[in-house]
């Protein structure tokens, strides 16, 4: 009668005993989920470069074309932005309106020629490579032939030009001295060095051309987990789910 009574007891202990370690396991493992993701989080990085920018009524849009591609017509503004940024949609756009009449009102029209208002913004000290002190915003208008390419108007007002060796600008009026589209880590956050003057929100559909944003990494210095990371933790709770399964058929 004894033994009879005591069975439920055991089996009792016994389902308690294969619970606590299955659970442990779980709690292991979502908690070594959530340090993965966090660090594939902080991994966040931006690229130092010169964006290129194009006049949209009175804001700006990113160029979906780099400068050496793009034939500007008669009256066209332009702009150049250098920052910190992790792509098309999070890059700082120039600190000045565009406005044509206020650029080139001292540069008369003239036959044969065609004007291109041009803003040129180095950006903040925060985004500036080590040592080096961003030169002061400016605005030019270059008076240039009619076939003349946005790369052209700017090498005519703002040299010397310093490109890589895919035609990307890597320096604008020798600004910066090295460097070109180099890889900086970040946080993830997002500083707003856009002023209030006008100026618009840089468009989603914009691409980034060689010739003003670099190429995205393919590795783990984007805005989150990696592939790899992703598959890695897949792996991990996969085996945590077949150990359950295997704690639950030896009862």
């Amino acid at each position: 009668m004894t033994h009879t009574s005591s069975a439920p007891a055991v089996k009792r202990t016994s389902s308690a005993l294969l619970r606590s370690p299955v659970a442990a396991l779980l709690a292991v493992l979502l908690a070594a989920s959530g340090v993965l993701l966090g660090a594939g989080g902080a991994q966040a990085a931006g690229y130092r470069y010169w964006s290129f920018w194009e006049a949209d009524g009175k804001s700006w849009a990113y160029a979906t074309q780099g400068p050496s591609l793009v034939r500007p017509d008669d009256g066209t503004v332009q702009g150049f932005r250098f920052a910190v940024s992790e792509d098309s949609a999070d890059a700082d756009r120039p600190r000045h309106a565009p406005d044509f009449g206020a650029i080139c009102a001292d540069t008369p029209a003239k036959g044969g020629a065609k004007r291109v208002a041009l803003v040129i913004d180095p950006g903040t000290a925060e985004d500036a490579p080590a040592g080096e002190k961003p030169p002061a915003p400016r605005t030019a208008c270059a008076q240039v032939a009619p076939d003349a390419s946005s790369a052209e108007a700017l090498a005519s007002v703002a040299k010397p030009l310093r490109y890589d060796s895919s035609a990307m600008i890597c320096a604008i009026s020798g600004y910066p001295k090295s460097g070109c589209g180099e890889q900086v880590p970040g946080d993830g956050s997002k500083k707003d060095g856009s002023g209030t003057d006008g100026s618009g929100k840089p468009t989603d559909n914009a691409s980034a051309s060689t010739s003003s944003a670099p190429a995205a990494d393919d590795g783990d210095g984007g805005g989150g987990p990696s592939a790899g990371l992703l598959l890695g933790i897949g792996a991990v709770l996969l085996l945590g789910l077949a150990a359950v399964f295997q704690a639950r058929r030896r009862r």
